[in-house]
């Protein structure tokens, strides 16, 4: 069930309607919120649902396990990320690795291949499969004490706004939110809209309309030769991916806001960075602290030594790449970012490179470059298609800019110049500028009357739907 779809706005009126009647008791609470979030994550395949309930299984049992036999909490987490780990390598990577082993027996004359599988990658699986180990693995640490009941870990693990592509919320801060029944305030009705309304803006205004000049692009037979071309096809992905995944954590958020729990920042104008450091702080914030606190750290982070940690910091990243998923191009991806850190790290460039005149806005921009080039890997069907792009893109001798008006959709570069242009508000700090800040009358016209008005964007400059796209992560 997807969030821009007629059966998603039918769902959340039933839901919002009865929720008011049930969530006063933790046990009506608990019960309905997972019997919901069953109802909206098997809307795909009512198979994935089995799935889930055996994972959070593993990890309910493995948690209260831990707290009863503390000697052995050691082998329980084993068990317990055996088991959530063992399901994404199922389900997710067990074709990749075939693909790879048969490439090396023909490469060591074997004729033997193994067949490949045939399963249904389920919707969402890396996001709740991360979620339900931060339970046991905070358990194991003493951060967190396992709860008895299981609707109440349930609740927690398939709250349906996050469930499918995050922000990925741990335990230790939803869990106690999921304990308690806090009336909603008509400020956060207010700020869980204006969240609601920003993301499907984001979502079917912004990266779907982007999304037309770039899925052709990637899906043409005969590939366009202008560097001018592919440079701007590339910015636009840049920027419908940031609208795509932010836009649903937005709605994720606001969602939350309205049954009563705070769900954190995910996304934070990345774009506007000015280090790459800098960048991975803004960008999917719940991912990168999860692999910041359940892998760069327990593998010694920066305890290693200046060698070590560079090695620390490429596993994490190339783990990273992996997560988003089963192809090389992904792990190229990662690759490219994980040179990027190495090299900040080691020479410190945008630190000193901003210290020149406008030495900000250049280092900036170099950042947003770089990262436009890492991202043709992301978004390539195939090495081959990654590098054939990089080829054109890195020369200016197939500049040829008349190309672009011909093949370009006109919306498609309309809606570029707005984002470009909120990227900017962003960067130069017009959002903190005291006429926004003030709480004057006229603020309080201006925001009701401007999300009235994206509302009205959304209904009748929305573009063709397509699937959020880390649904497929």
């Amino acid at each position: 069930m997807q969030f821009n779809s007629i059966i998603f706005i039918i769902f959340a009126i039933i839901f919002f309607s009865l929720w008011p009647l049930l969530r006063r008791k933790n046990s009506s609470r608990w019960i309905y919120l997972t019997a919901a979030s069953f109802l909206f994550y098997g809307w795909w395949d009512w198979r994935f649902i089995f799935l889930i309930i055996a994972s959070g299984l593993i990890d309910f049992f493995a948690g209260l396990g831990m707290e009863r036999f503390r000697n052995h909490r050691k082998l329980l987490l084993i068990l317990s990320v055996i088991g959530n780990v063992g399901s994404l390598a199922v389900f997710k990577y067990l074709n990749f690795g075939i693909n790879n082993i048969n490439w090396l027996l023909k490469v060591f004359g074997i004729d033997s291949q193994i067949p490949a599988t045939h399963l249904i990658l389920p919707v969402g699986i890396s996001f709740y499969t991360f979620q339900s180990m931060s339970y046991t693995i905070d358990i194991y640490r003493g951060n967190l004490k396992p709860t008895r009941n299981i609707f109440h870990f349930f609740a927690y693990l398939s709250l349906f706004p996050q469930l499918v592509a995050g922000p990925i919320v741990r335990a230790v801060d939803l869990l106690p939110q999921l304990e308690t029944y806090t009336p909603i305030s008509e400020k956060k009705r207010w700020d869980g809209l204006q969240l609601i309304v920003f993301g499907f803006f984001k979502k079917v205004v912004v990266a779907d309309t982007l999304a037309i000049t770039v899925n052709a692009a990637f899906a043409s037979d005969t590939q366009v030769i202008s560097m001018s071309y592919w440079w701007i096809v590339m910015i636009m992905f840049a920027f419908q991916i940031y609208c795509d995944f932010s836009g649903y954590s937005d709605i994720a958020r606001g969602l939350g806001k309205w049954i009563g729990y705070e769900f954190p920042v995910n996304f934070n104008n990345p774009y506007t960075s000015s280090s790459f450091r800098e960048f991975w702080q803004r960008w999917h914030i719940s991912l990168s602290t999860w692999f910041r606190d359940y892998v760069y750290i327990p593998l010694g982070g920066s305890r290693r030594g200046k060698i070590g940690s560079h090695v620390t910091l490429w596993i994490t990243m190339l783990v990273s790449g992996l997560w988003h998923g089963a192809a090389w191009t992904f792990i190229l991806w990662a690759a490219m970012h994980s040179f990027y850190l190495s090299l900040e790290r080691i020479t410190n460039w945008p630190k000193k490179l901003s210290k020149l005149p406008a030495g900000r806005h250049i280092t900036t921009l170099m950042i947003f470059i770089l990262t436009i080039l890492a991202w043709v890997f992301f978004r390539a069907e195939s090495f081959v298609q990654a590098i054939s792009i990089f080829k054109v893109m890195l020369n200016p001798s197939v500049f040829n800019y008349s190309v672009v008006h011909d093949i370009i959709d006109n919306n498609a570069t309309n809606v570029l110049w707005i984002i470009i242009g909120s990227q900017l508000f962003f960067y130069f700090g017009l959002d903190k500028s005291e006429w926004i800040l003030s709480e004057s009358k006229s603020k309080r016209y201006f925001e009701p009357a401007f999300t009235a008005f994206l509302i009205l964007i959304c209904v009748y400059m929305r573009a063709p739907s397509n699937t959020f796209i880390y649904f497929q992560f």
